[in-house]
């Protein structure tokens, strides 16, 4: 078989790079994804709906919920891409200890920023797609005025009329204006102090009055309320919605401060009531967490009751039987037909990129999964994450050393005490490190 079979076609250079690294990483690539994308069929079908429900003027939110290096940053890129396919615009963010969705020093303002700064599109994938969306946005206003459908103030106060309806939108659609005519007038500065508004950098309303001269600046508390805004506006931009992806919520389940944790799982309460009760338009909010810090009843999102009663499952739903389209997805392990098509692929791209031969068959690939799936606890300890990781540093070791032999080097006791006790991304409990190499 080789690596340019119509099933594995041949990996741009700088592609296959960034997917060995960030794989080898333990990171999701954002680029290339494609070529290495395999199973979760039912997963993205369901969030494949949800995007049609958003074009459609709708909104949804999700919850995808599975351990560390069990596939959620994975699939959060993976319908990211599908989404900037498909003419969306895609807002991405991690929480950490300085990004929250609620906070009294920031922190809400922080996630707000790098959502923005991460805003992408299909012709701007790798983010910072903001000055290009709202480029676009004033070159359909000059269009529909050049054409003689309409004048260009009344085109203008067409798109902003739904936005004035809103929360804030009176101040945000005179934000829109004043982009527009410095755009139309050319005024770069205004243009860049409009910018600067939107991303969340004016840190007061008399800096903001100064620059734009409107009296109100996005902060902790309201930034939600811009969020839905951007979302109406990017529909009247030609974009069919936006797309939110907020992963790492286990920061929040981190938060020492029970009062601090309820505030922000409040917000989430938020969110959750407007997409649902149609209160919000044209966006979709996915966020990633594991399964503790969603289910813990002590300090997890379902330690705020109002959140728990919404979010678990029903009496129905079992092993095998799992609803897609309820608002929590927990994400199912690979099979082990998916991970032997998934390093089969990986292969060929380690193989097309360093310009050799591949020289590992199906019934090696066997193998070195058997060996990996073989040890006490894997069966349901064992993530894609540790088993891609593991791979690609076989793939680097054969290859930086032709002479070793697979099956020796896997059936190793090195490679069985590492592998055991140490790859993993998890440790449940502080005892298990303890007993990693514990005999009967």
């Amino acid at each position: 078989m080789t690596p340019e079979t119509p099933a594995n076609p041949r990996v741009p250079k700088r592609i296959a790079a960034v997917l060995i690294n960030s794989l080898k990483g333990g990171v999701v690539p954002r680029i290339g994804l494609p070529y290495v994308t395999v199973g979760r069929k039912t997963e993205i079908a369901a969030l494949l709906h949800d995007l049609d429900l958003i074009a459609d003027g709708g909104a949804s939110f999700r919850f995808l919920v599975g351990r560390y290096g069990a596939g959620k940053s994975f699939l959060l890129q993976t319908i990211r891409t599908h989404a900037m396919g498909k003419g969306f615009v895609v807002a991405d963010a991690d929480l950490s200890p300085e990004r929250r969705l609620q906070g009294t020093a920031g922190q809400g303002l922080a996630t707000y920023r790098e959502l923005i700064r991460n805003l992408s599109t299909k012709t701007r994938p790798e983010g910072g797609a903001l000055q290009l969306v709202l480029d676009r946005w004033v070159a359909n206003m000059r269009g529909g005025a050049t054409t003689g459908e309409v004048d260009d103030s009344q085109a203008l106060a067409q798109a902003m009329a739904p936005l004035e309806e809103m929360v804030h939108g009176f101040d945000f659609a005179r934000v829109m204006r004043a982009y527009h005519d410095a755009a139309i007038n050319g005024d770069d500065e205004r243009r860049s102090a409009v910018l600067r508004w939107l991303r969340g950098e004016h840190r007061t309303k008399t800096e903001a009055r100064q620059e734009l001269g409107i009296n109100v600046c996005i902060t902790d508390d309201n930034w939600y309320d811009y969020l839905k805004l951007f979302a109406q506006f990017l529909k009247g931009a030609g974009y069919e919605g936006m797309l939110v992806l907020i992963d790492e919520l286990v920061n929040l389940y981190k938060i020492p401060n029970s009062i601090t944790r309820q505030y922000n799982y409040e917000k989430i309460l938020t969110m959750y009531n407007d997409t649902l009760q149609g209160k919000a338009h044209y966006i979709g909010f996915i966020m990633g967490g594991t399964p503790q810090s969603i289910e813990d009843r002590r300090r997890g999102v379902y330690s705020y009751e109002a959140l728990r009663s919404r979010l678990t499952e029903g009496r129905f739903a079992r092993e095998g039987l799992a609803d897609m389209l309820a608002p929590v997805i927990h994400l199912n392990p690979l099979t082990y037909e998916e991970l032997l098509v998934l390093i089969e692929k990986l292969a060929d791209i380690h193989a097309g990129y360093f310009g050799y031969g591949r020289s590992l068959g199906t019934e090696q690939l066997v193998k070195f999964l058997q060996i990996e799936f073989g040890r006490v606890g894997a069966e349901t300890h064992l993530t894609p994450r540790e088993v891609i990781r593991d791979f690609i540093e076989l793939l680097d070791i054969m290859y930086q050393n032709p002479e070793t032999d697979m099956e020796a080097l896997l059936t190793s006791s090195e490679f069985a005490l590492v592998s055991g006790g140490e790859s993993s991304g998890e440790v449940d409990k502080p005892g298990d490190r303890n007993f990693a190499e514990f005999k009967i």
